[in-house]
């Protein structure tokens, strides 16, 4: 019998309504209720967490980790490594690969490599339609046999909207949702930013709101008249928001994430061309990052997501109307979200906690995000007043392409455990006592 004791912790499990001040007792794996060992019991570990927020392990509902096909970005090991160093115990990974994940045996694929690289947890998202096309649904039973959480074809937005009423009837039968890239291609082709007084001054061909606002409207239509499952990733735009709200109350099942760097910066930060700021969908003005903000406080937005995406520097080193869209994001998300959310008192420590732990496992499905007695010991523990300089160069991730880079930031992730097992710690975090002679 293995145990860990996180001791004088502040701990925080939204989906339990808790947080108080307590110790956390972890068995086999497994979180238990200190009140059957007593507080006399010994720990053959201990982690002193005084100071610090105990949370369930973070959970981020979509990112790309590339392999198999791009692994000059990034493989399903570095990118596991990536997000515990993130605070993350599970993510679920989006199928724009090649091949595209869109049977059984290439959901397994990425089940395999997670258990082999024993980092975090990666669950595959599987692929709406064959290899992306956009024209035949995917298998999506068999997908769901072999691992898929969800479907979406990834930065790939479905515009066909018969295709998209029958796959939401379909996985609506497994209670699975569809994550999708709401976006009109034809009105956002040749895109470089936001379409608006800065792309204009900037000389840089625009991606209007409208492009966004028009498929989160067919989106929501086609999930009522499917009772289907539809989520919008990135959500960007303002209207956007206001559709969603509404579509909520009417008792839709339509819910949405926000990245970060929609909810921290402007359209202005591409004045300098660096085409670290250029992500798909595109920072927007000060009006929309408010909005997102206020669709998070009143409970609009379920879940904040990383949107990680990570690129080579050859690929983001190219100008900027060839450079891909992207950020890696994982590493950061935590510090970013306190910048804009904890530190302004727009959220509680609490509400962020819950954003990136209950909403995800939610849309998700997963047994994961909380720490009640009986749940599998999936934890992060943050220092939440530690300032410290972004280092880019020091990412776990195979990519640096992310622009945050020595900004100076508060709360830092001290430690990630999955199953019980310290598999992140800081590097000037205390080091874990141990009872053993």
């Amino acid at each position: 019998m293995s145990s860990l004791r996180i001791k004088n912790g502040r701990v925080i499990d939204p989906s339990n309504k808790l947080d108080a001040q307590q110790d956390l007792l972890i068995i086999d794996g497994l979180v238990v209720d200190e009140k059957e060992f007593g507080a006399d019991f010994a720990a053959d570990r201990e982690i002193d967490a005084t100071g610090m927020i105990v949370s369930p392990g973070l959970i981020d509902c979509h990112v790309s980790f590339r392999e198999p096909g791009f692994e000059e970005d990034e493989t399903i090991e570095t990118g596991a490594t990536a997000a515990l160093a993130g605070g993350f115990t599970t993510v679920a990974d989006l199928p724009d690969t090649f091949p595209v994940v869109d049977s059984r045996a290439s959901a397994e694929f990425v089940v395999r490599q997670s258990d082999r690289a024993a980092q975090c947890r990666v669950v595959p998202i599987g692929a709406v339609t064959k290899n992306h096309a956009g024209e035949e649904l995917a298998e999506i039973g068999q997908l769901i046999d072999g691992g898929a959480v969800a479907f979406s074809d990834g930065k790939r937005p479905i515009s066909n909207p018969e295709i998209m009423r029958r796959a939401l009837q379909y996985t609506s039968m497994w209670n699975r949702a569809i994550f999708n890239h709401a976006q009109v291609p034809e009105l956002v082709q040749g895109g470089q930013m936001h379409e608006g007084f800065q792309s204009t001054v900037l000389g840089l061909r625009g991606m209007p709101a409208a492009a966004e606002e028009i498929m989160v409207r067919r989106d929501i239509a086609l999930a009522e008249t499917s009772n289907g499952r539809v989520h919008i990733m990135s959500i960007s735009s303002k209207r956007s928001v206001e559709e969603i709200r509404q579509a909520i109350s009417r008792g839709i099942q339509v819910s949405a994430d926000v990245s970060p760097h929609h909810l921290l910066l402007t359209d202005e930060c591409l004045v300098d061309y660096d085409t670290n700021y250029k992500v798909d969908p595109p920072i927007r003005t000060e009006e929309h990052r408010q909005a997102l903000i206020e669709g998070l406080v009143d409970g609009t937005i379920s879940c904040i997501s990383s949107d990680h995406q990570p690129l080579s520097e050859e690929k983001k080193s190219l100008e900027i109307d060839n450079a891909p869209f992207g950020i890696a994001g994982l590493e950061t998300l935590l510090p970013l979200c306190v910048k804009t959310l904890i530190e302004p008192g727009h959220l509680t420590w609490s509400q962020l906690i819950c954003k990136l732990t209950h909403g995800p496992a939610t849309l998700l499905g997963l047994d994961a995000g909380t720490i009640r007695p009986g749940s599998v010991a999936d934890v992060t523990i943050i220092a939440p007043d530690e300032t410290w300089s972004i280092k880019t160069d020091q990412f776990q991730s195979k990519s640096r392409n992310n622009p945050f880079d020595d900004m100076v930031v508060t709360a830092r992730v001290k430690y990630t455990i999955v199953d019980g097992e310290v598999r992140f710690q800081c590097r000037d975090a205390e080091s874990i006592r141990s009872n053993n002679i």
